[in-house]
C-alpha cells in the first residue's frame, strides 16, 4: 500500500487550493479612507423637509425684493423646494474633500472654503446636547457677467431666512430676502 494513493492526493490537492486562496486574501492591501466626512447638509434638510411636510405648520412668510416686502400666512406645499438652496449647499462631494478647513468643538462645527472658486464659502452648524440648534451658510458665485451671494440661516422648528444679492453686469443689482416663521 502506497502513501500516495488516490484519497490522499485529493485531500492534499484540496488543502493546497484552500491555502492558496487564503494566501491571496492576505496579499490585498487594506484600503482606508482618510478624508473627512462633512456634516450631511443634504441629509439633514431632506429629513427636516419630510418632517415639516408631515407636520404641515402654518408659516408666516415674508418675501422682499429690493426693499418691497409682502407677508402672508400659508402652508408650504413642498418643503424640499422651499429649502432647496440649503439642500444644494451640500459639500459632501469627493472632489471637495480637501477643499475646506474644519473647526470643531462640542457646540460648533465650522467649514471654510480654501479655494475661492468653491460656491459654498462657509458653513456653521451650532449644536447643543447633540442636536442642531442653527445652521448658517454663505454661498458665492462670481464670473464675468454676474456676482451672486446667498446667506442662508436656519433654526430648526422655528425660522429660516434667505438673503440673496445679485449683481448682473449691464442690468444692475437685485436684493431678495425670504423669511419664514413657523407658527405651528
Amino acid at each position: 500500500m502506497c502513501w500516495y494513493n488516490q484519497p490522499y492526493i485529493r485531500l492534499l490537492f484540496i488543502l493546497n487550493i484552500i491555502i492558496f486562496i487564503s494566501g491571496l486574501q492576505s496579499c490585498r492591501p487594506d484600503i482606508k479612507v482618510t478624508h473627512p466626512n462633512f456634516f450631511d447638509i443634504k441629509g439633514f434638510f431632506e429629513a427636516d423637509s419630510a418632517k415639516l411636510m408631515h407636520l404641515d405648520p402654518i408659516v408666516k412668510k415674508t418675501v422682499s425684493h429690493n426693499g418691497k416686502a409682502e407677508t402672508k400666512s400659508l402652508h408650504i406645499k413642498n418643503w424640499g423646494s422651499e429649502l432647496g438652496l440649503f439642500i444644494n449647499s451640500d459639500i459632501n462631494k469627493p472632489a471637495w474633500r480637501d477643499g475646506y478647513t474644519i473647526v470643531e468643538n462640542d457646540t460648533l462645527l465650522h467649514y471654510t472654503a480654501k479655494q475661492p472658486d468653491l460656491k459654498v464659502r462657509d458653513i456653521s452648524v451650532t449644536k447643543q446636547g447633540g442636536k442642531v440648534k442653527s445652521i448658517s451658510i454663505t454661498n458665492h458665485t462670481e464670473n464675468f457677467l454676474y456676482t451672486n451671494t446667498e446667506k442662508l440661516y436656519y433654526w430648526p422648528d422655528s425660522v429660516y431666512r434667505i438673503e440673496k444679492t445679485q449683481h448682473v453686469r449691464f442690468i444692475g443689482d437685485n436684493r431678495y430676502k425670504i423669511q419664514g416663521i413657523l407658527l405651528k
